[in-house]
């Protein structure tokens, strides 16, 4: 087992994994930016190095301060939660060559899962389920003249995601051909400014889609398994607001059929380490299709935690330093349900606005069934340079309903002032009949008006 380990990210999974350090009697590192001087990562952990500049590029992104840091403390591996360079194959490599654990992926499978349209291209080929599309990048003016005969072919809407963005960031769903000009001109321009990948492909658009996503875990002997399955479907311009596991959708038979093929996926990749599959469900033809890989552990990843009682930072760690698994397809079994939503320092009454600034109270909810992984506290200055994630709220139940009325009754108690948050969103979509209902899809916020019964809400003095 590792001596020492360098945690890459900051916030509430930099926080999580210093723990899990903690418990395996492993050092942790954390690096820091000057907008992070006070935060409670920086305060748990056994050593601190300042990266400075409070902007992502000089500091979270910064490949040579990071690796610095890690040569300077003797760090044995690197843990990059998500975002920032968890998903960096130049950094996985650099890491390899000078002999520091990356925990995660080699950088030889991160590159066959990376750029997006690279990941789609191989499942094809290995006949994978992929919606229908474009083959490979569409770059330049002449391929962008093919899209258009491609759109037609494959016909309206069709959705333009960037070859290399994450997150659902620059994705546009197109109607029509001027629609389809419009997105194309975005995708390249974001993909260009943002990830230094101006290609972006088309996909035929699943209106009546669930997003519905499977963790997998490897270890360096092959041994490979799918943990759960979660939906991801609540969502608001491509970026997931609430999570469920397991799907509402969801049978042992279409469970053992996904799982799978998420399974095959990651043997495709010669995967190592934590991987999630992610899929778009068809409720029209009852059919799935492969939609991409994220090398890395997801936010959502709590909610496999609850139901199968396996602790995925911990078999991060322990896959990285040469562990075996020690369990089957066979051993995992879930058990009741569980709902996370994210706590945003955003203003949900304002389109979902940004609210950053200092927290002059803080009171997370408790009791059975209730998670909180956060990384805020009262007095705490939320910064304006990163997400806006404050914490993750985690409800478990026996049953769905169970579930829901834990987290509701959780989301009532958390009491936070001094900034905006996207709590009464919340209340509201859990009281919506369709997502009681389990039918909702990833068009839920806008088929069901909820940003429009929300204002009528604090119209009528419900939110404060």
């Amino acid at each position: 087992m590792f001596k020492k380990i360098l945690v890459a990210n900051r916030g509430e999974i930099a926080l999580r994994a210093m723990r899990e350090c903690r418990e395996l009697g492993i050092a942790s590192v954390a690096v820091y930016s000057d907008a992070d001087a006070e935060a409670l990562f920086v305060k748990h952990a056994d050593e601190a190095i300042s990266l400075g500049d409070p902007e992502p590029a000089g500091s979270y992104l910064n490949v040579e301060k990071i690796l610095d840091a890690a040569k300077k403390t003797g760090t044995e591996a690197i843990y990059p939660g998500y975002g920032f360079l968890a998903e960096n194959p130049g950094f996985v490599e650099q890491c390899e060559n000078l002999g520091i654990e990356f925990i995660g992926p080699p950088s030889k499978s991160m590159n066959a899962a990376k750029p997006k349209h690279r990941a789609r291209d191989l499942m094809k080929s290995k006949g994978i389920p992929v919606a229908p599309g474009s083959d490979g990048a569409i770059e330049g003016k002449a391929d962008m003249a093919k899209a258009f005969e491609i759109a037609n072919n494959i016909g309206y809407p069709v959705i333009v995601k960037p070859s290399g963005a994450g997150g659902g960031i620059g994705m546009k769903v197109a109607e029509t051909k001027d629609d389809l000009a419009g997105a194309m001109e975005y995708a390249t321009s974001l993909g260009s400014e943002a990830f230094g990948v101006p290609a972006f492909y088309l996909e035929k658009f699943i209106a009546r889609g669930k997003h519905i996503e499977f963790q997998i875990l490897a270890d360096k002997k092959g041994n490979t398994v799918y943990v759960s399955d979660r939906e991801c479907s609540v969502q608001r311009r491509y970026q997931k607001l609430i999570e469920e596991a397991p799907s509402p959708i969801m049978t042992p038979e279409l469970r053992a059929r996904m799982g799978g093929t998420a399974v095959e996926i990651a043997k495709i990749l010669n995967y190592v380490n934590a991987l999630t599959v992610e899929f778009m469900y068809s409720l029209d033809d009852n059919e799935y299709y492969f939609n991409e890989c994220n090398t890395r552990l997801q936010v959502e990843h709590p909610l496999t935690e609850y139901l199968t009682g396996i602790n995925l930072v911990k078999e991060q760690i322990r896959i990285a330093a040469g562990e075996d698994l020690g369990y089957t397809q066979d051993d995992i079994k879930l058990n009741g349900w569980s709902i996370e939503c994210r706590i945003n320092a955003e203003d949900p009454f304002m389109n979902f606005m940004p609210a950053p600034g200092k927290i002059e109270a803080y009171d997370p909810p408790g009791g059975f069934g209730v998670r909180v992984d956060g990384g805020v506290y009262s007095g705490y200055a939320i910064p304006f340079y990163y997400d806006s994630l404050m914490a993750k709220l985690l409800s478990w139940g026996r049953t769905r309903d169970e579930a829901i009325e834990t987290m509701k009754r959780a989301l009532k108690e958390y009491h936070i002032e001094g900034v905006k948050t996207n709590i009464p969103f919340h209340i509201v979509a859990l009281d919506n009949e369709s997502f009681r209902a389990g039918d909702y899809t990833t068009n839920f916020v806008d088929e069901q008006k909820i940003s429009k019964t929300l204002r009528q809400l604090k119209k009528d003095g419900v939110f404060a």
